[in-house]
Order: structure tokens, then sequence, then C-alpha cells
């Protein structure tokens, strides 16, 4: 009895390590080939990730990737190499948006990050240090976050990971198990171990949908920032709402929209003009150029412990 016990035990680790394994092979299979290296050309120089989210050669990548080039060399990983213009950049979000000269083949699909919850699989795609295509693995750490860009502005809906990331790995697919992308990798903190950052999925949808609409990202401002989190049960009774999740603001900046409507640290706010609010993926969908110096009613479950309609009148982003 004892002796097959010992091997039921490593036989069944072998089959969910197998799984595990293969899970992954499968996911960096789908997505691997999208990924290319980017290289500025002319001006400062300097080289990233990137990957293809359409057939005919459109590149997500980090705006520090690109920095100031107008121009940049796209590498795939067999081997072919070909130019692509840089479209649009957002400093606020680290996205910047390529169209390459031709049809660089494979292409990933944007998922969608608000299904993400902790502890879910995520890969890192990119090329670390020059070595190129590498593949790290980890989990979801965090969901949420705010970091601060290179704007100075706090970049929002940001994913915590401990996937192994290094320079050159920016602006590289963070995926799933399922093989979609679920953020773009941005950063990671230098001197600590297994803290890394990639901007969601769904915010990077929204930058680049607005780059092909309007050249550039517009917003429209309120001054908080906040954190996605599940809604209390008792919330959502007395909301009357079916929603999981929701945003709870942490903080409130001074003299802004949010302050001047009345809008507290701990409030959570559950829609913007009847529009649910289920992240923060959907406060920067919700709040774009459209709403700039326009009523907008925000709902929110008050600290006060009851819902309650704030008015507030967003500014332009400067």
């Amino acid at each position: 009895m004892g002796y097959m016990d010992k091997q039921i035990v490593p036989q069944n680790d072998e089959a969910l390590i197998d799984a595990y394994s293969q899970s992954i092979a499968a996911a960096v299979d789908t997505v691997g080939p999208a990924v290319s290296r980017i290289e500025r050309v002319g001006g400062r120089q300097g080289h990233g990730s990137g990957f293809a989210i359409s057939p005919d050669g459109l590149i997500i990548t980090n705006n520090h990737v690109v920095d100031d080039a107008k121009v940049v060399r796209i590498t795939t990983p067999d081997g072919f190499v070909t130019e692509g213009r840089v479209l649009g950049r957002d400093v606020d979000t680290d996205i910047a948006l390529i169209r390459a000269n031709t049809s660089t083949g494979a292409w990933a699909k944007l998922g969608d990050s608000q299904h993400l919850r902790r502890g879910h699989i995520a890969i890192a795609i990119g090329n670390p240090l020059g070595f190129e295509w590498t593949v790290t693995a980890g989990i979801v750490s965090a969901l949420g976050r705010s970091m601060r860009a290179a704007s100075g502005r706090l970049m929002e809906d940001v994913i915590q990971t401990d996937a192994a990331l290094n320079p050159g790995n920016s602006g590289g697919p963070l995926v799933s198990s399922g093989g979609e992308v679920i953020g773009v990798n941005t950063a990671v903190i230098q001197g600590a171990q297994s803290i890394a950052f990639a901007v969601a999925s769904n915010t990077a949808n929204f930058v680049v949908s607005e780059i092909l609409r309007y050249g550039q990202v517009r917003r429209a401002f309120i001054g908080i920032a906040g954190d996605t989190i599940v809604l209390p049960r008792r919330v959502a009774l007395v909301a009357g709402t079916v929603q999981t999740t929701s945003v709870r603001i942490r903080r409130v900046e001074a003299d802004g929209p949010a302050a001047k409507g009345g809008l507290q640290e701990g409030d959570y706010i559950l829609a913007i003009d009847g529009s649910p609010v289920g992240g923060v993926d959907d406060i920067v969908r919700l709040m774009d150029g459209s709403r700039i110096g326009r009523d907008t009613e925000i709902l929110v479950f008050s600290v006060a412990g009851r819902i309650e309609k704030k008015i507030l009148l967003p500014m332009a982003r400067s």
C-alpha cells in the first residue's frame, strides 16, 4: 500500500504539470508568431517588442519604445524585416500604434481584461535584453493598479504580474492561457523581484480605437484614482444591481470635477450616465472627449451608505 501511494502522487503531479505546460505552449504557439522586435529608425536608438493585432499590419507597442521616432524597423520571428510608421501615441497609457508597410503575417486577438482574476495564468512574450522571442510565465498578481506614466499622470487599469520582465519586453503581449492578449507589458520595478506591470487589453483597445479615429486620444478628466474591486453583496443589494465588480475611489484630486461634484474617497462608482461601471477600464472608455464640458451623471454608493447621483462637469485632459 505504501509503495503504491508513493507511486500515485508523482504520477498525478506529472499529469498536472504536463497540463500546465501544454496550456502555456499552446498559448505561445497562438500569439508568439504575431510578436515582433521594434527598433527606432533615426533619432535616438532603442528597441523593444510589439505585436500585430490585424492582418493588415497594425502593431501595438509602448510609447516609450518608439519615443519620438516616426519610422520603426519591424522584425518578425521568422526573420522577415520591414518598416512601419507610427500612427499615434498616448503618453498617458504608454501605448503607441504602428502601421507596418506590409503585412507581418500572424496577428493576435485582444481579449477582454475585465474577465481577469487574480491567480490567472499570465504569459509574457518579447525580446528582453536582446534575447529574442523569450517566454516567461507567472500569474496575475493584482488588477486595477495605478502607476505614474512618463507624462506625470496616473496610468489606470494596470495589471500586476509576476511573469519575469526585463528591458526589451516593453510593448510585448501579456497572454492568457487561452491564447488571447490580456495586456501590453510596460514596466518592471528595478531591484524588485517578480513585480511587473502591463496596461490592460481593454484600455489598449480604447487607445487604438481613438488613434485610428482621431490620430490621438481625447479624454475627459474628472480627477480621481480608483481600484477595480469585487462589489460587496450588501452594496449590490441596496443598488439593485447584478454587477459583481465596480470601482472604489482611492483618491480625489483637490479642485477637480469629482471634488466639486461631491465624490469622496471610498465611494463606489456604479454607473456613468446610465452605463454600468464594472472596472477602471470602463471609466477610461466612458470618459472620452465627447464628455468634456458636458454635465455627466455619476451614480455612486457613497461612504454614507446610500445610493446618490452626482453631476460632474468633466474637463479636457491637458
